[in-house]
């Protein structure tokens, strides 16, 4: 007994999708939707409860669609897949001791540490898409600008200490694409800090918005 009622009098179900509501025992599943039914205390609000209590889904935390390439998660997207593809093109070209061209995945497979590239756009790349909010974008501004710099790293390194033929004098020249592959690390970084966009602007219209349906700000 509680407060004079028994507790297991009181214990209600109800269907997650319509919220009719039934006493434990008359339904295992709703008549009307075919769902199996919850416990009435473990559904979140519905949205005309929140409504009706003054709570909102703040626009910042609201779920955006996967192929949601605004407040620069598309620029973001298009630069980490630029990258991965760049890695696969003619980075250099060695003239001495002996002719050959070697790509970015050339030299990880010669020298090892430049897999690092490569390990950072294909983080970046998920990173990037599995951010479906805008709080999400926001608090992921470090770490996509962390992973975003690891290829312009690799690529100063590879550039002022070339791989070495023993004794053998060497002449690289880099190609293009490596000089690509530069620009694009040191523009995601660029994209990576301001990925998300400003929330401040984003307050500014929700503010607005309410005003202009006469509700009252705190």
């Amino acid at each position: 007994m509680l407060l004079g009622y028994p507790v297991g009098a009181v214990s209600l179900l109800a269907c997650p999708f319509c919220r009719d509501v039934f006493a434990r025992g008359e339904e295992k599943r709703c008549p009307h939707c075919d769902i199996a039914l919850r416990p009435f205390e473990s559904l979140p609000l519905s949205e005309d409860a929140r409504q009706e209590g003054g709570t909102y889904t703040l626009p910042e935390h609201e779920t955006l669609d996967v192929l949601y390439l605004g407040r620069g998660r598309g620029v973001l997207l298009g630069l980490g897949l630029l990258g991965l593809g760049l890695f696969f093109a003619n980075w250099a070209t060695l003239t001495m001791p002996f002719d050959a061209t070697f790509s970015g995945m050339d030299f990880a497979k010669r020298m090892g540490w430049p897999w690092a590239a490569l390990a950072a756009w294909l983080v970046l790349v998920p990173t990037t898409l599995s951010r479906r909010s805008i709080v999400q974008m926001v608090r992921a501004r470090v770490p996509a600008a962390f992973l975003a710099a690891i290829p312009a790293v690799t690529m100063g390194l590879l550039r002022y200490f070339p791989p070495k033929a023993g004794y053998l004098p060497i002449h690289v020249t880099f190609e293009w694409p490596f000089w690509a592959s530069v620009a694009t690390s040191v523009a995601a970084i660029i994209a990576a800090f301001r990925f998300g966009g400003r929330i401040d602007i984003l307050q500014a219209s929700k503010e607005s918005s309410l005003s202009s349906k006469g509700q009252t700000l705190h």
